[in-house]
């Protein structure tokens, strides 16, 4: 039987997809590895989730990731070739934001994590969503070659992240609203950085 322990990444060197040995430390390893950590995040977000629809369509979003994270992990010069992320990805999410958007009631505007227990696992994998994307623009920077469904994906995903938090507080009756703990009034501004 094989083992999990190489030995072979104990110089700060690992495989890309393909066998591009590349150092641990670059951006490409970086990239893919903050997908890697908000799929482990938002599987921890679904674990203590009540809701059964946030729940199921979580699921879905950490399937998703396993094959943008894939993607990322194969370089223009791999033999193996990139998995293609369909735009009807993005489409799915933008379709869920409308939809959550819709529900009367729900908050619509800045919110402070931590009045629900998973709202706030959901905001937490929210900022690992948006180091996600800015890693993502870095590595595109770079030179790299990175599908824009991707980015879009990332981009709408955490849109998406923000709702179900508040979704869940919304049906919990609880209310994370920034305003209502500050007392401040003014303009409604951007709900998921």
């Amino acid at each position: 039987m094989r083992s999990i322990s190489t030995m072979r990444g104990d110089a700060g060197e690992t495989s890309l997809a393909g066998g591009v040995r590349v150092s641990k430390g670059s951006l490409r390893v970086e990239t893919y590895g903050t997908i890697d950590e908000l799929n482990s995040s938002l599987g921890f977000a679904r674990s203590i989730c009540d809701d059964v629809d946030i729940a199921a369509f979580t699921k879905s979003v950490q399937q998703d990731l396993f094959k943008i994270g894939s993607s990322l992990a194969t370089p223009a010069e791999s033999p193996k070739p990139q998995i293609l992320i369909d735009t009807a990805l993005v489409e799915r999410l933008t379709a869920e934001v409308h939809r959550l958007e819709a529900i009367e009631g729900m908050l619509a505007d800045w919110s402070i994590p931590g009045e629900h227990r998973a709202a706030a696992a959901y905001d937490v994998a929210r900022t690992i969503c948006r180091r996600a994307e800015r890693s993502l623009v870095r590595l595109q920077e770079s030179g790299a070659v990175v599908q824009p469904a991707i980015l879009s994906y990332v981009n709408r995903l955490s849109d998406l992240l923000w709702l179900f938090g508040r979704k869940l507080e919304h049906d919990a009756g609880v209310s994370g609203s920034l305003r209502e703990v500050t007392g401040k009034t003014g303009n409604r501004f951007s709900r998921a950085w």
